[in-house]
């Protein structure tokens, strides 16, 4: 999404964060990281925080990559906040209502899927929300 906002020149806030205690502090899977860099951005310096329930105030979307990330969110989400709360490829013509794949037990190739569903998405969803790119 980052990249997104660049290209259409704004200055957006955007973050990630985990739904699990367990990945608090540490980076992002050294596979994810590779087929990040590969793309143009380096994730290695980026550590996992927790979502908040401030987190629904702060940002207009907020995406969850599967069911239950959604289901976690949901209940999270303080009634009255502005966050519209969905899943990935809900913004994805075609891909509304799927779980964007989880490549960890998979193979280093799975990696680049997800990372593609996630790319298709924003874009979609950037051109939603932001419009088209300017010529």
């Amino acid at each position: 999404m980052r990249r997104e906002a660049t290209i259409r020149g704004l200055n957006l806030d955007i973050d990630s964060a985990a739904t699990g205690h367990w990945h608090l502090g540490y980076p992002p899977d050294p596979r994810a990281c590779r087929v990040a860099l590969q793309h143009g951005l380096d994730a290695s310096d980026l550590r996992a925080r927790l979502v908040t329930r401030e987190d629904f105030d702060r940002f207009d979307h907020i995406l969850a990559l599967d069911h239950s990330h959604l289901s976690y969110l949901r209940n999270l989400q303080p009634d009255g906040s502005k966050a519209c709360v969905s899943l990935m490829l809900d913004h994805l013509p075609g891909r509304q209502g799927n779980a964007v794949a989880d490549p960890y037990y998979g193979p280093d190739e799975g990696f680049e899927v997800t990372w593609q569903e996630v790319e298709e998405s924003c874009r979609y969803l950037a051109e939603k929300e932001l419009g088209p790119v300017e010529a």
